[in-house]
């Protein structure tokens, strides 16, 4: 049995996690930002469920509810960082609150209930963090730049933090989907003012290749999480769904070949300390 703690439980990922570790039997300190929405949770699994309500951006609020988490079950298995949304928009559509709320929430929620729920689990002798990424956590698309922004942030803080913790048995995976019938695309997304000078740049993103094929099912990702989370050494990242691989493949395979074709540019730039007349 296993007692996990998952932002954004309301609906997507969260909920389909949530509830299939309660389904085998495990325990789930269950936030979001209403409690309302965590009501047939409760009514289902009864006591195995702590609902929590938590807006992950109040760095204070997030250190409280994880303590209460831990102190209501006894520990803490598994943190699951899954708050977030989506922000559409060009970069220079972008006004500052948009930016500004979407690291917020992305980055900074994440990072404060990863540094509340750390010292917990260094005490109890380990646990595994599932920080929730992206497909747009390695690569990137017009039209959501801000979003990569905050999720390639996620990507570096939760690979040193991999480094830094793994002495204490903290694992740490990001969890990179592709698309998925969720509402982040919809109900859950924020969109910029548009720009007319950007039309042309929106109907071809809305056309690539990789928005043509058919999403997966949330309800797919239900064993694959608890594989994961079972594994003896799980993976640091690992995709969710069929599109991932083939975009990262073909967006490494291209900066393996720029890096390589600059690379004689890359040595000269590095010189030579002694002969410049350093030390």
């Amino acid at each position: 049995m296993k007692t996990w703690f998952i932002t954004g439980t309301s609906r997507g990922f969260g909920r389909e996690w949530a509830e299939a570790a309660l389904e085998r039997g495990d325990k789930v300190a269950a936030t979001a930002r209403s409690t309302d929405s965590l009501d047939l949770l409760v009514k289902q699994y009864g006591d195995a469920v702590l609902p929590l309500q938590l807006d992950v951006t109040d760095r204070e609020a997030a250190f409280d509810v994880v303590a209460r988490a831990h102190q209501h079950f006894g520990r803490l298995d598994v943190v699951v960082n899954n708050a977030g949304y989506g922000q559409f928009g060009m970069i220079e559509e972008l006004s500052e609150q948009e930016a500004r709320s979407q690291i917020e929430t992305n980055l900074f929620g994440a990072l404060w209930v990863t540094q509340a729920a750390l010292p917990l689990l260094r005490r109890q002798g380990g646990g595994h963090f599932l920080q929730v990424s992206s497909i747009g956590g390695i690569s990137a698309f017009p039209t959501v730049g801000i979003y990569h922004a905050s999720k390639w942030a996620l990507e570096g803080f939760s690979q040193s933090l991999a480094q830094e913790t793994a002495g204490f048995g903290i694992k740490v995976t990001l969890i990179e989907p592709g698309g998925y019938a969720t509402d982040w695309g919809g109900p859950s997304a924020k969109h910029a003012a548009a720009m007319p000078e950007y039309d042309g740049v929106r109907e071809q993103a809305a056309n690539r290749p990789s928005r043509r094929g058919s999403p997966g099912d949330p309800r797919a990702t239900r064993q694959p999480i608890l594989e994961i989370v079972d594994a003896a050494e799980p993976p640091l990242r690992v995709f969710l769904g069929r599109m991932p691989l083939g975009i990262a493949e073909a967006d490494y395979e291209s900066r393996l070949e720029t890096w390589r074709k600059w690379q004689a540019l890359a040595e000269r730039a590095h010189g030579d300390v002694d002969s410049a007349g350093g030390g």
